[in-house]
């Protein structure tokens, strides 16, 4: 398998595992998409965390693939390949991204579609498609100016640059950098906490925010508001509020 979904401590680890670059092939791409649709199924699934190994996130799509393919396969193909994507944006639970290495064109695109990117001080990203002759297709031209602004967006997309792990950290395409070999680590640690965390207010959060940015201010505030008022109805609510009544803050357990 090219990628695989491991399970502990509420945690799902998405793993990329196509050495030597984890080059992303269309089985691949269709292997993500089943797999984060899986994640955002499972009960025992709290959390996720996408990572492509200790040497490389992933190094972009197959070119050698690619190249065979013409105007008409790539009209049929271009959704498949941002659904796959998209299906990881879209999993109702935190996700991090634990950055080693290369993630480059549709490895950056992936990382992208976490809601945090943990990165090895040796990790290098960028969006290098323009030097094919081409533009990001896996969502780079919409998800990447909305992270770090049009600008930044515009430079790395029309120079095909890499920038490494300490801009990447500057410009905010990435949350945190740590020592190579801790990537995974802080990672997992990272999801771990949050696995602990209420589950359905959690999600609600991600969803709030997520449509929030895509939308208009009072249509936001629409959903805010629905999404606070419903969670009024949830055990971990009552469960919540009691403890921090009884304990003060912060002691409240969920699972």
């Amino acid at each position: 398998m090219t990628v695989t979904l491991e399970v502990s401590e509420g945690v799902g680890t998405l793993r990329l595992d196509r050495p030597p670059m984890n080059a992303l092939d269309v089985a691949t791409q269709d292997r993500i998409k089943e797999l984060a649709e899986e994640a955002g199924r499972r009960e025992d699934v709290r959390a996720v965390v996408v990572y492509g190994g200790e040497k490389v996130f992933a190094a972009g799509a197959d070119i050698k693939e690619m190249q065979n393919m013409d105007h008409a396969a790539m009209v049929l193909r271009a959704r498949g390949l941002q659904d796959s994507f998209t299906a990881v944006a879209r999993i109702p639970k935190p996700v991090v991204a634990a950055v080693t290495g290369y993630a480059l064109g549709g490895g950056c695109e992936l990382a992208l579609c976490a809601d945090y990117r943990i990165a090895a001080d040796n990790a290098k990203l960028g969006q290098p498609e323009i030097l094919l002759g081409l533009i990001p297709g896996a969502g780079g031209t919409q998800r990447l100016p909305r992270l770090v602004g049009p600008s930044k967006a515009k430079d790395l997309i029309f120079t095909g640059r890499m920038v490494k792990a300490d801009e990447a950290l500057a410009i905010g395409l990435v949350d945190r950098v740590v020592p190579a070999a801790d990537v995974y680590s802080e990672a997992h640690a990272w999801a771990a906490r949050l696995a602990r965390g209420p589950a359905i207010a959690l999600r609600a959060a991600k969803e709030a925010v997520d449509t929030g940015v895509e939308t208009d201010l009072e249509t936001g505030l629409a959903v805010e508001r629905n999404w606070f008022a419903g969670l009024f109805a949830t055990e971990d609510r009552e469960r919540g509020m009691r403890s921090f009544v009884e304990e003060g803050p912060g002691k409240a357990k969920f699972l």
